[in-house]
């Protein structure tokens, strides 16, 4: 049983962001997020964590079908890649010229969120 939390977390991982999977049985892969649930503390990567969902026939004459489709990760088990220096990193946070906060690579400190 998954429990939810009753508050989301500031999630480091945000939608559009390349990710490295960590361990789990996709471990090494990299794919794109495509959704982000903070109360639940979990990420949707594009074409990773595969599984197979099973569909009832809707109409008399239509039969039930198979549909593979990519299941929630907890948070944890990914890590960002840099779009700079290609590497996973942790994410950190600084305050930038105009009073925002941005995140940080910790390997070679440049900004992730900054779009040129």
């Amino acid at each position: 049983m998954i429990r939810k939390l009753e508050r989301p977390l500031r999630m480091k991982i945000r939608t559009g962001d390349t990710v490295e999977i960590i361990s789990g049985k996709d471990k090494g892969n990299r794919g794109r997020v495509i959704r982000v649930l903070p109360r639940e503390n979990r990420v949707v990567v594009d074409g990773l964590n595969l599984v197979w969902k099973h569909q009832k026939p809707r109409q008399i004459n239509q039969k039930g079908t198979k549909v593979q489709m990519s299941a929630p990760l907890f948070a944890c088990k990914v890590m960002l890649v840099c779009p700079h220096c290609d590497k996973t990193t942790r994410v950190g946070r600084v305050r930038g010229q105009d009073g925002k906060l941005y995140r940080v690579c910790k390997k070679c400190n440049e900004m992730i969120d900054v779009t040129k």
